[in-house]
């Protein structure tokens, strides 16, 4: 029997800014009273980043709450967190960035079955105010069709 992943937290605005090209499985290196808290979910994806320099790959913005019986170990809330690849996939993602217009976006962190905390990396590129527009318009026909057929059905 397969146990799911534990979602701690979603960066929903990736989705709406940025359309995603590619993605990756990365883990993350967290201090001991960080894990704890992100089993308490406090974590926050919002306005994060990731950022290759000197050959490691770092994120950006996440905010991870002190935990709550945590004292003086506690680790600075948004401090840069190293993000754990391997050499050919940060090759890879650093050619891919220097293309025009293309960015690393972190979308969702997770627990996977065996207790580890990893963050799943988005090669990106951003959105103009029309894509934005014409997935809203998507969208929301998608949800007009969907109710017609469901009224339909039921009559």
């Amino acid at each position: 029997m397969k146990r799911e992943e534990k979602t701690i937290a979603k960066n929903r605005r990736a989705f709406h800014e940025y359309e995603i090209l590619e993605t990756f499985e990365a883990g993350i290196e967290l201090t001991g009273t960080e894990v704890r808290s992100l089993r308490e979910n406090h974590c926050q994806l919002t306005d994060c980043f990731a950022l290759i320099r000197d050959g490691e790959v770092w994120l950006n913005n996440v905010h991870i709450a002190p935990f709550s019986q945590g004292n003086i170990n506690n680790a600075d809330p948004d401090r840069r967190r190293k993000l754990l690849l391997h050499k050919n996939q940060i090759r890879f993602l650093q050619q891919k960035v220097a293309e025009k217009g293309m960015t690393l976006v972190p979308l969702r962190m997770y627990f996977k079955e065996n207790g580890l905390v990893k963050v799943e990396l988005a090669v990106a590129r951003g959105k103009k105010l029309y894509d934005k527009r014409s997935a809203m318009k998507e969208r929301d026909t998608k949800r007009e069709i969907d109710r017609a057929l469901k009224e339909r059905t039921y009559r």
